[in-house]
């Protein structure tokens, strides 16, 4: 892993390089749960940011090739203006800050939600998903198995082996739910922390490159299913069947789709992803010390029992071990 100060110098030299300008400095923008940072640069005029993706630990071309075909599609993501792939430092246009998650409320959720559906909807019937990696029932299985190492393991300093053959039977379940629906485009992220407000095409949408080739109401569930922001049930079910609405008027669900069935294809889609999260989460914070996501866990077991309840099948969900905030692991 490149030094910290090193990586530092290294950026600015070539901020500076690109610039012209030798009296600049980076303030840090934001960084998100990968090795990937954005740094605005003091000393030119907005609207650019200096994206930092160390090729050695997070390789910034699937980035590149999955903002192209978004951007293809006439989607909003980050424009490129500079970019040194060998070292991994690109200058990329700055969405600004407003964030989904800041803007959200009673008053805008159903406009906001729409939007973002506009997008979704666009995204699954146009953008190319040639040669993406396949979302598989391997792919899947591998981030639920996330859960009993990191969470209740590692987090909650229990004996994950006597959950094992239940967690299986729930993950089978899950597994051939995804396997069930149609293939196609998946962000794999698409919540209100990577998609901003934007004057030039509303929603902008960024932390597309882990996309895959997957399961038709992943990025649904991503999205009214949220990890940081929570809704009715009844709004959900509402907005889910709108979109399900679309999906057939478009051609990309057949009109024989229930609603009941597709509501299931959300609610399993969706508790997967969040079995996942619960390990995922517990894994930035005890190998990457990002701590702050320990904060989100109640949010996210809650979502699991809830959902969990309502299916017979899904049971042993409910008796999830309560998560906790703490900033120090089991023992440490």
């Amino acid at each position: 892993m490149p030094h910290i100060n090193d990586r530092a110098s290294q950026r600015l030299e070539w901020a500076r390089r690109i610039t012209g300008k030798h009296a600049i400095t980076l303030c840090p923008a934001s960084a998100d749960a990968s090795f990937r940072s954005y740094w605005r640069i003091d000393g030119i005029p907005s609207g650019r940011l200096l994206m930092d993706s160390p090729p050695e630990l997070e390789d910034p071309l699937p980035w590149l090739n999955i903002g192209r075909r978004l951007s293809d599609a006439g989607l909003h993501v980050p424009a490129v203006y500079e970019a040194d792939l060998e070292q991994g430092l690109l200058l990329i246009e700055d969405l600004g800050d407003r964030l989904y998650l800041g803007e959200l409320n009673d008053d805008s959720a159903d406009d906001l939600y729409g939007d973002a559906m506009q997008a979704l909807l666009r995204m699954q019937t146009a953008v190319d998903a040639t040669g993406l990696t396949l979302y598989d029932t391997a792919f899947l299985q591998r981030e639920m198995d996330l859960l009993p190492e990191w969470y209740l393991g590692r987090h909650l300093g229990l004996d994950p082996e006597p959950w094992q053959e239940a967690l299986q039977t729930v993950f089978q379940v899950l597994t051939d739910n995804a396997a069930e629906q149609p293939q196609g485009f998946v962000h794999r992220d698409y919540h209100s922390r990577n998609l901003l407000l934007s004057d030039a095409g509303n929603p902008a949408i960024i932390d597309f490159q882990g996309a895959l080739l997957g399961p038709l109401t992943y990025d649904l569930a991503s999205l009214l299913r949220d990890c940081y922001i929570r809704w009715p049930d009844q709004q959900v079910e509402g907005w889910v069947e709108a979109y399900r609405r679309q999906l057939i008027a478009c051609g990309r669900l057949q009109e024989d789709v229930a609603p009941a069935r597709f509501l299931r294809w959300f609610d399993l889609t969706g508790l997967q992803r969040h079995l996942k999260v619960l390990g995922l989460f517990c894994r930035l914070a005890w190998r990457d010390g990002k701590h702050g996501y320990l904060a989100d866990l109640p949010l996210v077991l809650d979502y699991v029992r809830h959902v969990a309840a309502r299916y017979p099948e899904l049971q042993a969900l409910s008796r999830l071990p309560a998560a906790t905030a703490r900033t120090e692991a089991p023992g440490a």
